[in-house]
């Protein structure tokens, strides 16, 4: 079972664009979660439980919550292992999706990146976590507003 799991989210992760109805909607979301949980040096399991619970949320669908978690994965192991990604590259590629798709400003949903926060304990990486949500949220105010005079 795990190995059918593992090779049928393989190939939606290799093929994403292919196979998912409205991947790109997912990828921003991922990297929300990525951005967020890249703050910390290292992330644990405890970050993407919280990934794949908000997926659940999100989507109700146990394969589209798990194709969140490892996209949100596959960003965050891009940040750690200095792959050409840092947090600070991933916020303005966020800026940037936001100001080409306004209406992803709808996406940004702050309850669901807060639980995140309880899976750290150093107090200097939740400062910086919590200033990344603060950001979120002015973002999403702002182009909220621009979103919704359309």
């Amino acid at each position: 079972m795990a190995i059918r799991f593992s090779f049928k989210h393989f190939l939606f992760n290799a093929f994403r664009e292919l196979f998912l109805y409205h991947h790109s909607s997912l990828e921003f979301r991922a990297k929300l979660f990525a951005a967020v949980i890249s703050a910390d040096d290292e992330a644990n399991e405890c970050e993407f439980d919280q990934v794949k619970k908000a997926g659940m949320q999100i989507y109700s669908d146990e394969d589209r919550s798990n194709t969140l978690v490892l996209t949100t994965r596959e960003m965050v192991d891009k940040v750690l292992k200095d792959n050409g990604l840092d947090v600070d590259a991933l916020v303005e590629d966020i800026i940037r999706d936001l100001k080409a798709v306004p209406r992803y400003a709808q996406k940004i949903d702050l309850t669901q990146l807060e639980p995140l926060l309880d899976c750290q304990s150093d107090p200097d990486v939740t400062a910086y976590q919590k200033n990344i949500l603060r950001l979120f949220g002015e973002l999403r105010n702002e182009y909220g507003v621009k979103n919704a005079v359309y």
